[in-house]
C-alpha cells in the first residue's frame, strides 16, 4: 500500500510540475563587473525604471521572466569618469523547459513553467571594458604613468617629450 501511495505521490508531481521549474530557478544572482573596477552601475527594466544600482564588483538578482511567456529585459549602464557604456541583459530559454517534454507533459510546457518564469534563464555575468586614459598627477607629487597616446587628454599633448 505504501507503495502505491508513493507512486501516486510522484506520478502527480511529474504531471503538476514543469521540468525547469523543478530543477531551474526564476531568479538570478547575476555579477555586475567592470575593468577597471569601481564603475557607478544602474540596472533598468526595458521600460527603462531603475531596478538596482551600485559600484563593481557586485551581484544582484534579478528575476528571468518579464510576464507570462516573456523572457525579461534589462539594461545595465555603466559609469566611469564620465564615459557612459549600457549593456543589454535579456533572458533565454532555460535548457531544463525542454524537460517538459519527457517529465512535465503540456501541463509543465504550456503553464508552470511559463508562469513561474523557469522557462527562462539568464547570464550570470554582466561587463563592461572602459579604455584606461591617463590622469595627471596630484601637485604635490610626483608620478610616472605608461599611457597610449591616443588615451592622453589634448591638453597634455604639447608637454610631450621624445625620448630617443
Amino acid at each position: 500500500m505504501k507503495k502505491h501511495i508513493a507512486l501516486i505521490v510522484f506520478a502527480s508531481a511529474a504531471v503538476l510540475a514543469g521540468c525547469a521549474s523543478i530543477v531551474s530557478k526564476s531568479e538570478y544572482p547575476v555579477s555586475v563587473t567592470s575593468n577597471p573596477t569601481g564603475a557607478d552601475f544602474t540596472g533598468k527594466r526595458a521600460n527603462g525604471l531603475p531596478i538596482a544600482s551600485g559600484v563593481t564588483p557586485a551581484t544582484i538578482t534579478l528575476a528571468a521572466s518579464d510576464g507570462y511567456f516573456k523572457p525579461a529585459k534589462y539594461t545595465v549602464e555603466f559609469r566611469r569618469k564620465g564615459v557612459v557604456q549600457s549593456v543589454p541583459l535579456t533572458a533565454k530559454v532555460d535548457g531544463w523547459y525542454f524537460g517538459n517534454i519527457l517529465l512535465g507533459g503540456l501541463i509543465g510546457l504550456l503553464i508552470v513553467d511559463p508562469a513561474t518564469g523557469a522557462m527562462w534563464s539568464l547570464n550570470d555575468t554582466v561587463v563592461a571594458t572602459f579604455r584606461q586614459t591617463a590622469d595627471a598627477a596630484p601637485a604635490n607629487r610626483r608620478a610616472l604613468q605608461i599611457v597610449d597616446i591616443n588615451s592622453l587628454p589634448m591638453k597634455y599633448h604639447g608637454q610631450l617629450l621624445a625620448l630617443r
